[in-house]
């Protein structure tokens, strides 16, 4: 199943036991996949239409009224575009906005560079008040929906819309702010959010064919990291590697880095974004362009075990 279709399931189910939840689009709500909440719930679903800045202030006055308000768009007009918006309203005046950006990254695909946003994570984690949370499949973000809705913050979640493959099982249990351990190791750590995960994995096993023990650990959480978790696989393997869908400026790479120069310096090393600008493309093309494949991981992986 796709990920909004999850996401609209489980939100729809927690709508009707909690009617403090409000739905908000700007014009994009058969895009997100949000509109036959709007059927369901007409009373607590607001379309502002192409006015983001406008959604945003709407939703902080219903956060204000004690109401649980959640936007959406894609990511760049979720973030980047009412920037101040979420600064002042939300951050600022401390309410609780759940902030939905979708199609993160290179997952803009055809819709273009002017859709695409690498910058993200480094904006609003930068921002006071804000939990930053990168899904990487329909089981943890139905998973992770209760925990959002309970959380008494704003926070911000970037997932996929389209994606229907998934990494974990019905048995996955969702601890926010805690990183999942997928595989236990010994040489190097390999640190994955949001999809970045699948490929990592995939990484992991070509290392592991070659004699390579690798710790996989997967990062949901990015504001605030689970940064005792980072430091034991660190201490453990003495290299890690992170991969993210987003600019090594600001986003996983950054938080890592900045938890282990301050408790545990270690050799690191990222498979990111560096200072490219975006462009059109398909998922494939996008993630060799910008050297975010299994293969890019891979590389980067021995690199960073023959510094040790």
């Amino acid at each position: 199943m796709e990920l909004r279709k999850e996401y609209v399931n489980e939100l729809s189910r927690l709508m009707k036991q909690n009617d403090k939840i409000f739905v908000l689009d700007s014009d994009l709500a058969g895009a997100g996949g949000t509109k036959a909440l709007y059927s369901e719930f007409p009373d607590r679903c607001i379309d502002v239409g192409i006015a983001e800045a406008n959604m945003c202030c709407i939703a902080t006055g219903l956060a204000a009224s004690g109401f649980v308000p959640f936007i959406h768009s894609f990511a760049p007009f979720a973030t980047r575009r009412i920037y101040d918006q979420i600064a002042v309203s939300i951050s600022y005046s401390e309410q609780n906005v759940k902030i939905v950006g979708f199609d993160p990254g290179v997952h803009t695909t055809y819709n273009g560079g002017t859709h695409m946003c690498f910058e993200d994570i480094a904006s609003l984690r930068a921002l006071c008040n804000v939990t930053v949370l990168d899904i990487v499949d329909g089981v943890q973000l139905r998973k992770a929906l209760p925990a959002i809705v309970a959380h008494p913050g704003a926070m911000y979640i970037r997932f996929v819309r389209k994606q229907t493959e998934e990494l974990f099982d019905d048995s996955y249990e969702f601890r926010l702010g805690k990183a999942d351990l997928l595989e236990r190791g010994k040489d190097i750590t390999i640190v994955a959010s949001g999809t970045s995960l699948f490929d990592a994995k995939k990484a992991a096993e070509t290392l592991k064919a070659e004699g390579i023990s690798v710790e996989l650990i997967g990062i949901h959480t990015v504001k605030p990291l689970d940064e005792e978790a980072i430091v034991a696989s660190a201490k453990k393997t003495g290299a890690v590697l992170t991969v993210e869908n987003h600019s090594i400026h600001g986003g996983l790479y950054s938080a890592v880095c900045e938890t282990l120069s301050a408790r545990c310096p270690t050799l690191c090393d990222a498979v990111a974004v560096r200072d490219k600008l975006t462009q059109v493309g398909s998922l494939e093309d996008l993630k060799r362009d910008y050297g975010l494949t299994a293969e890019d991981i891979v590389t980067r992986a021995r690199a960073l075990l023959a510094q040790k």
